[in-house]
């Protein structure tokens, strides 16, 4: 990969503003580390909420609109995720990057319609699936037309309500496709908190640094104003005010390893 990349935004789409707030963050740390590549990531719609009464996010012709004015106000690139394929095009016309949730990374279809629309891809790992059968996506994606794809580590399935990271993955994974760790997905507990996830936040930044340790192309954040009032994964988001410090300290470990202090 050119860039490392740092993915980073809300989990969900709530307004125009919060998005704003945090792209504008992230536009300063791209504009300080000109050696990597900063991309704005949000949901137009979580369909795989816990409750049926869950926020799942503004909808998709809203949330295409607050995508591309962050696009253009920052000069960011911008990822979201589908979840049916006729999503694939009116979302490819604006985003940089599609992204397949980790749930539907075996679904090909979805992956196909992602790959023809010519943009960048990234596919969750699912929670379900062993790191060397994500050879099979990338052939997936290869065969759809994909030139340029990332799979993503979240972390797998460990008993009831728990995710551990097997980081014995990155590398396995490495040899299909540049690989991103989802720090901040990786320490959830699915389902729990009963009708939602909860998580552990305090194992983020550790986590973090264990992968760039490993060796990864990049980094997935959510990264909310005031995790604790967002409207979805409020229990492991990132306070966006402690964001860039922990940015700094995981990207002066990823130019020591890499051979890049400037």
């Amino acid at each position: 990969m050119e860039k490392f990349l740092l993915i980073a935004g809300p989990c969900a789409i709530e307004s125009r503003e919060i998005c704003f707030e945090v792209a504008e963050v992230l536009k300063d740390i791209q504009e300080k580390n000109p050696e990597i590549r900063v991309v704005f990531k949000s949901s137009f719609d979580k369909a795989n909420r816990s409750s049926i009464k869950s926020f799942r996010g503004v909808g998709l012709d809203k949330g295409l609109q607050i995508l591309s004015d962050v696009k253009q106000k920052f000069n960011l690139p911008v990822l979201t995720d589908i979840h049916e394929s006729y999503q694939a095009k009116p979302v490819g016309e604006v985003v940089d990057i599609i992204q397949i949730p980790a749930f539907l990374c075996r679904q090909t279809d979805l992956l196909v319609a992602a790959a023809e629309t010519g943009r960048e891809v990234n596919v969750k790992k699912g929670q379900f699936l062993a790191p060397w059968d994500t050879k099979n996506i990338v052939e997936k994606l290869k065969h759809a037309g994909a030139k340029k794809f990332y799979l993503t580590e979240r972390g797998t399935t460990f008993g009831y309500n728990n995710l551990v990271v097997d980081f014995r993955s990155l590398p396995i994974m490495r040899q299909y496709a540049p690989v991103i760790f989802d720090a901040t997905h990786s320490v959830q507990l699915p389902g729990g908190a009963g009708n939602q996830s909860s998580g552990n936040r305090e194992f983020i930044y550790p986590l973090a640094k264990a992968s760039v340790s490993v060796g990864v192309d990049g980094l997935f954040f959510e990264v909310h104003p005031d995790p604790e009032k967002a409207l979805s994964d409020r229990a492991t988001q990132i306070k966006l005010s402690d964001f860039p410090k922990i940015v700094d300290n995981l990207l002066t470990l990823w130019r020591f390893l890499n051979d890049k202090n400037i």
